[in-house]
């Protein structure tokens, strides 16, 4: 049941009697994220699953020079407003952006103008920038940390499920208790109250049942699987429609997947904000206590809920953002490099210290950061003592995804046996 949508001034909020839609780069996160939403009196729901209809509709409004997750957000939001019934006013769309090279930062504007050269002029885009660590949404003091809380558990679901998966006895079971326990958090997200403690009792108890409900699929493990991390541009490393289901197609040729979470960007996008506030030298104003002082809140919270479930990820734990930063520096330095090419080198780094296999950089066809970065991973993976790095890049087109990932599980399992840093295992699954 939703509640009153929040009002200043005794004001109507300008998304009152509006469905906020949001686009799943990750389906789990996405939809505690619109669960979010709906806690603080918004109708709010994921679009409708990306399919060929997604590809035809995003072609029709796009030019080419977009990069596909462009066409695929474009796509599946306008097919929202093209379904019978649809009045376009009622409709509000979801459209994080972020600053740097990355085209992600043109993908509001971008959306805003599609709509009103097609006639959608009343249909707002809710957008919030990277440079103000997305606080500026409006909808409330709480609904930011609520949101940060809906990313965390999300990450956790989506790590709990990639751990049990390959190694299920019963085919579809690790994915039936992922369901049932997004669901158990997306409840919590609605039905607690909006006050700090209580909102996180309620987020740490649906993980607590999560937890226990991963420990009882029925699985058993094959320490001759190889651990691929997966890295690259956010959107498309998570969203399966945009990557033709990389992760399932690993593991039915017999590998585990440690794909890099959606709470990453967020760690980069704080630290990077407390840098350029060195740079102009305004580390004693009010703006740097609140971003130290939201940095402290959100990590705190982030403990919490990885509280439960600490033994069973453990080897697979995440590194800090400072590990990451720092492993990057003599490749690409924060300084003077920006975004997800970071983030990528220096995860690759710090997944390789922690004993995976081989490294997959999943992009966007002509994406800038997986084409810096693909010029990096040889030296890169030279240093690491051979480990297997490859780029896959995806635009819709079809190609020979499974032999292509063929080859470099062979390469994966050949380093598994040389390898200078062995991994350590969760004792679940058992």
């Amino acid at each position: 049941m939703l509640r009153a949508a929040g009002r200043a001034n005794g004001r109507r909020h300008p998304l009152e009697g509006k469905r906020v839609y949001v686009a799943p780069m990750a389906d789990g996160s996405a939809r505690a994220f619109a669960a979010v939403f709906r806690a603080h009196g918004i109708d709010a729901e994921v679009t409708p699953p990306s399919d060929q209809r997604t590809l035809e509709v995003g072609s029709r409004y796009t030019s080419g020079d977009e990069c596909f997750p462009a066409k695929i957000t474009a796509g599946d939001y306008l097919k929202v407003l093209e379904r019978p019934g649809v009045d376009p006013a009622r409709v509000a769309l979801f459209m994080p952006t972020a600053g740097g090279p990355c085209r992600f930062g043109q993908y509001a504007p971008f959306l805003r103008h599609v709509l009103d050269e097609h006639g959608y002029r009343d249909t707002p885009v809710i957008s919030t920038n990277a440079d103000g660590s997305y606080g500026d949404l409006g909808v409330g003091p709480q609904f930011i940390r609520s949101g940060w809380r809906a990313l965390v558990a999300g990450d956790i679901l989506r790590k709990l499920l990639l751990i049990h998966r390959p190694y299920e006895l019963e085919p579809g079971a690790a994915d039936a208790a992922h369901e049932a326990s997004l669901g158990d958090v997306c409840g919590a997200i609605e039905r607690a109250p909006l006050v700090p403690a209580p909102q996180l009792a309620a987020l740490h108890d649906a993980i607590v049942r999560s937890r226990d409900r991963f420990r009882r699929v029925p699985a058993r493990r094959d320490r001759a699987r190889p651990l691929i991390g997966i890295v690259g541009e956010i959107f498309c490393r998570l969203n399966t429609f945009s990557n033709d289901n990389l992760v399932r197609r690993l593991e039915a040729q017999g590998a585990e997947a440690w794909m890099s979470d959606v709470g990453e960007w967020i760690w980069y996008v704080n630290a990077d904000h407390i840098r350029k506030l060195a740079l102009r030298h305004r580390l004693l104003t009010v703006e740097y206590v609140v971003t130290r002082l939201r940095h402290h809140v959100q990590r705190r919270d982030e403990e919490r809920l990885l509280e439960p479930v600490r033994e069973d990820i453990r080897g697979l734990e995440e590194p800090q953002m400072r590990e990451v930063l720092d492993g990057a520096r003599p490749y690409l330095p924060n300084t003077g490099a920006y975004g997800e090419m970071v983030l990528n080198v220096g995860k690759v780094i710090q997944l390789a210290a922690r004993g995976v296999d081989g490294v997959i950089d999943i992009s966007p066809f002509t994406c800038m950061n997986g084409i810096v970065c693909e010029a990096i991973y040889p030296r890169l993976s030279r240093d690491l003592g051979g480990l297997p790095i490859r780029n896959f890049y995806f635009d819709g087109t079809q190609s020979d995804l499974d032999r292509d990932l063929g080859v470099f599980l062979e390469l994966a399992r050949a380093h598994q046996k040389r390898k200078p840093h062995q991994r350590v295992y969760p004792p679940y699954p058992a």
